[in-house]
């Protein structure tokens, strides 16, 4: 038997589902949810109730809680805003097996039954009187056709939209059609702060509001985040450490529980997720092998942090895997890995300028994915420099190679070395200005050598650039240069 109403069908098997989703509609609690929330909670919350725009999408990895999220914020609009629980519409995409009884085009179908069953009144008329309809839908790329369907809905009815998304391939396609009509909040792998407060080791603010870039080019705010690292200098060695040792993955802080179990969990239900599942729901048409994408990611592991040679990574999985393995393949890969939020990969400064062909730089999402895959610990904290230092600095420059690709409209590069040049780790754009970033992970600074890549790309550039940037693995002396700051990788990524 179906239920039938003004303007769709759906078989008993989906209504259940939506139900069992949506348990506040028969007075139902919702499943216990964790007390500590993560730093988009308040701008999710604020943008629902004060929206910019009709859909608010929160974007970001697998398993950094952005259905945590989602959970907390409908729990707030029920116990805290006062939101009828019918007002409240909850679908998770993730399992698809349940959705197929509805038949293409789903979302409006499924608003229409909300709509009908659920709310029993007109959206529209709803949402003039001040109390509109929130509908939240849960890792919506798994969707066909989700833009599409997502701007009818919001084009024709007055709801506040939030969607969740973990993969930018699947979310990036069709997602022009919503210009206007979306805003977009990136969240990755937690932050020192939130590392703090999860773990007891805090309090440990962080230095700057989330938005906007323009300080970023004046040599004084460097110093004052250099020294408010230094102000919190116990809590931020701690919490560090605990980020050193585990990453920025929520399940991985849970202090009751072995790295080793940590690490096959991490596998499963990160890397093996996005291959398994993702790689299914993939581009049609295309060809991909889950082995080969898996050797990839392991090769990804192991040069996080360094330039990518791709004919050097077909060469490395040949010797491992029999055929031919293109390069070209190897790129696919690759940029799927990077689409599906794993891995950060860094374009090169001339190509953005235009003059030449060079490599991107690959750093991982997480280094905590390097430890898991490879089931290799690296040392990131101490004061001496143990024989792993080198593999150290590379893990240190991929951790803030992905963390500032994570800032919202950052311009981030790197520089090869070109003409007797010497290369650049990082390269940031902050307007007409350019701040160049140097890694130099080790116990010890030459004062010298060790800034010489940065007096040379100052000197290149003049007022164009008129500081740099030299991130060490704990605090030094401050260098000679004024035009230098340096500050130790703990300090900085206390930024936000």
């Amino acid at each position: 038997m179906q239920m039938t109403f003004e303007g769709a069908t759906l078989p008993p098997p989906v209504t259940h589902e939506l139900y069992r989703q949506n348990p506040w509609w028969r007075g139902r609690a919702m499943p216990p949810l964790p007390t500590f929330r993560r730093w988009p909670f308040g701008k999710l919350r604020e943008r629902l109730l004060g929206p910019l725009a009709p859909i608010l999408e929160l974007r970001g990895p697998r398993q950094v809680g952005k259905t945590t999220l989602l959970e907390q914020l409908i729990e707030t609009l029920l116990r805290h805003e006062g939101v009828a629980a019918e007002r409240i519409f909850r679908v998770q995409f993730d399992e698809l097996d349940w959705l197929r009884r509805v038949g293409s085009d789903p979302i409006p179908k499924l608003v229409s039954w909300f709509e009908t069953v659920i709310f029993k009144g007109d959206l529209n008329e709803a949402a003039r009187r001040g109390q509109p309809a929130f509908v939240f839908f849960d890792e919506v790329q798994n969707l066909e056709n989700w833009a599409a369907q997502s701007k009818a809905l919001v084009d024709h009815t007055a709801v506040q939209v939030m969607l969740t998304g973990s993969s930018a391939l699947r979310i990036a396609r069709g997602r022009d059609s919503l210009a206007g009509r979306i805003q977009t909040i990136e969240i990755g792998p937690l932050r020192l702060a939130e590392i703090a407060a999860l773990r007891g080791t805090g309090p440990l603010p962080g230095f700057q509001p989330e938005n906007g870039y323009e300080a970023w080019g004046n040599i004084t705010f460097w110093r004052d985040l250099a020294a408010h690292g230094e102000r919190h200098r116990e809590q931020r060695d701690v919490t560090f450490a605990l980020f050193a040792e585990r990453g920025g993955y929520p399940l991985a802080h849970r202090a009751d529980i072995g790295w080793e179990e940590i690490a096959r969990q991490l596998v499963e239900t990160v890397v093996e997720r996005v291959i398994e599942h993702d790689l299914r729901i993939g581009e049609r048409g295309r060809r991909r092998d889950p082995v080969l994408l898996r050797e990839v990611f392991r090769l990804a592991c192991r040069y996080t942090g360094q330039e990518l040679h791709v004919r050097k990574l077909a060469e490395d999985i040949q010797t491992v895997q029999a055929g031919n393995v293109g390069a070209q393949r190897i790129r696919h890969y690759l940029d799927f890995l990077h689409q599906s939020l794993l891995v950060v990969l860094i374009d090169p400064l001339e190509i953005q300028l235009k003059r030449m062909r060079a490599p991107k730089k690959i750093c991982l999402s997480d280094h905590a994915l390097r430890a898991a895959t490879l089931r290799e610990l690296v040392p990131l904290v101490g004061d001496a420099d143990p024989p792993t230092t080198a593999l150290a600095g590379h893990v240190a420059e991929g951790i803030l190679g992905a963390y500032l690709a994570s800032m919202p409209s950052l311009g981030v590069a790197w520089r090869p070395e070109r003409s007797g040049a010497p290369k650049i780790d990082y390269v940031l754009t902050v307007g007409d200005r350019r701040v160049p970033v140097e890694v130099k992970y080790q116990a010890r600074i030459d004062p010298l050598r060790d800034t010489a890549a940065l007096r040379r790309f100052l000197d290149e550039l003049g007022p164009r650039a008129p500081l740099g940037l030299l991130v060490t693995r704990g605090e030094q002396p401050p260098v000679v240069d004024p035009r230098i700051v340096s500050l130790p990788l703990a300090s900085l990524l206390l930024l936000r």
